[in-house]
């Protein structure tokens, strides 16, 4: 099972008829500093222009250049250290795609949990609140696990997806369906 780091670039659709909707993704290029005995391997790829002593400590003991700041575990093709091998890729089926999912921050219960709200006539006050949370007097309290009001999304979420091409030459991997998360985000990509 090979993994890869990838950017979501966004969705389109092919021109075949009918048409399939894709996403497309970008394999980040990255280098293998070194592979343990059960290929999992230490990885350094391109992350915006973070850097501090600890990045800077590990670009020179594995000899990177000062645009790989960022470090990850993965699963490689690679047997020795050096570029990252995106080969299996042009083989590949299917794929298991990890991203986090759009964050919206602190939410209502209608938007998060989907309630239906009051009615918005004759004067009601009700409109997006939660409503009656509580119970009688036995147990009164409210119970755990209760729907209500709170943090929505930026929760990691993995999906199987169909590739329908990659190219190996520009690194665009073009996936059936939709994938998690905003275009330009982060994320994993597994071969199955």
């Amino acid at each position: 099972m090979m993994e890869y780091i990838v950017e979501k670039i966004g969705m389109s659709r092919t021109i075949s008829v009918p048409s399939i909707p894709v996403t497309l993704c970008r394999v980040i290029e990255a280098k293998v500093c070194e592979i343990d005995e059960n290929k999992r391997a230490l990885v350094a790829y391109s992350s915006g222009k973070k850097s501090n002593k600890a990045i800077a400590g590990q670009q020179k003991k594995y000899g990177l250049s000062a645009e790989f700041n960022a470090f990850a575990t993965l699963k490689v093709a690679n047997t020795q250290a050096g570029n990252l091998e995106t080969e299996p890729l042009s083989t590949a089926k299917k794929v298991k795609v990890t991203f986090k999912t759009k964050g919206r921050g602190f939410t209502g219960a209608v938007k998060r949990w989907n309630f239906a709200g009051g009615r918005a006539s004759h004067g009601h006050r009700m409109g997006k609140r939660t409503g009656s949370i509580g119970n009688a007097e036995w147990p009164g309290r409210v119970m755990p696990g209760k729907k209500m009001p709170g943090h929505y999304g930026y929760a990691t979420t993995t999906h199987k997806n169909d590739i329908v091409s990659f190219d190996n030459q520009t690194g665009i991997l073009v996936l059936k369906g939709s994938v998690a998360g905003a275009s330009g985000s982060l994320g994993r990509v597994r071969i199955v």
